[in-house]
């Protein structure tokens, strides 16, 4: 019998850039909660924005409430991204219960703008590089996840109605102003989460159609050192001449978010009338996605 620690990827737990990260992001997230949310009633989402709730109508220890109970979603965790991940996000939750149990310092601001603001932010970008360490500070992205699957909503989608029903319940047992600065706390740490995770060169995919579609291809592939792929089409169909149509090429290559403005710039020193649009994505890989450098 094949034992579970084959399945367990230690080089990847101990690397050293995880670890960094992952002490990091957990310092983020308990200067975020002790020093702007907790002492001020603010909610964020997920596992510990119910901690803090249960926090506060029960006394119990924050840190003891958010290890438990994210203990759960591991085992969801394990089942949707394996032992190693698990392993992970468990080490994640044990420094948040440690550092929230044996840290103390007074709130940095009453002044709830500023704590819906810098709290929210700095809840994400822990969040945002503990995911960059392989694991979750939050088991309820893991929840999301699992739910996407079953009824077909995106995570996001999932994550705020279990939110929303969260921030219910703080209206209820803190008011409905303090509720409301807590939703701010939350977008906060979605957007902050998001750059964090996904950096400032996530990539894109820009989308070129000119009647000079030749010296646009030169352009990105020679003078930027980008991939492309080229789809044949047809421009044309304007609302007063709609039988005038030509063939084209659409131009179609992938850019980072620091690359698209001097793209974008290069594109119009070619053809001011070109025509561009963008598309975001996730993740890419393979073929040509970065500027080479010449030396």
């Amino acid at each position: 019998m094949m034992s579970n620690s084959v399945l367990i990827d230690w080089k990847e737990i101990l690397h050293p850039k995880n670890i960094l990260l992952n002490l990091i992001g957990v310092a983020f997230i308990v200067v975020a909660l002790k020093g702007f949310m907790i002492p001020n009633k603010f909610l964020d989402g997920g596992v510990i924005g119910v901690s803090i709730l249960i926090h506060e109508i029960t006394h119990w220890p924050f840190g003891i409430l958010v290890l438990l109970l994210n203990i759960p979603f591991l085992f969801l965790g394990q089942r949707l991204l394996g032992l190693t991940f698990a392993i992970q996000s468990l080490i994640t939750f044990v420094l948040i219960a440690v550092g929230m149990t044996i840290i103390e310092f007074d709130a940095v601001t009453s002044d709830r703008l500023l704590i819906a603001l810098f709290g929210g932010c700095l809840i994400g970008v822990g969040m945002g590089l503990c995911i960059r360490s392989g694991s979750v500070a939050d088991g309820m992205e893991i929840v999301a996840l699992l739910t996407t699957r079953k009824i077909g909503l995106n995570v996001s989608e999932v994550i705020f109605a279990m939110n929303s029903l969260l921030f219910l319940a703080a209206a209820w047992t803190f008011g409905i102003a303090t509720a409301l600065y807590s939703i701010v706390t939350y977008f906060s740490a979605v957007k902050a989460l998001d750059y964090i995770s996904h950096g400032v060169e996530q990539y894109t995919a820009l989308h070129i159609i000119s009647a000079k579609s030749e010296e646009m291809k030169e352009l990105v592939v020679q003078k930027l050192g980008k991939g492309i792929t080229v789809i044949k089409g047809e421009r044309g169909y304007l609302p007063e001449s709609f039988d005038v149509k030509s063939s084209c090429d659409i131009i179609v290559t992938i850019v980072t978010r620091l690359e698209l403005l001097r793209i974008k710039d290069e594109i119009k020193l070619i053809d001011p009338q070109a025509f561009t649009y963008i598309q975001f994505i996730k993740e890419a890989s393979g073929g040509i996605l970065r500027l080479k450098h010449k030396h």
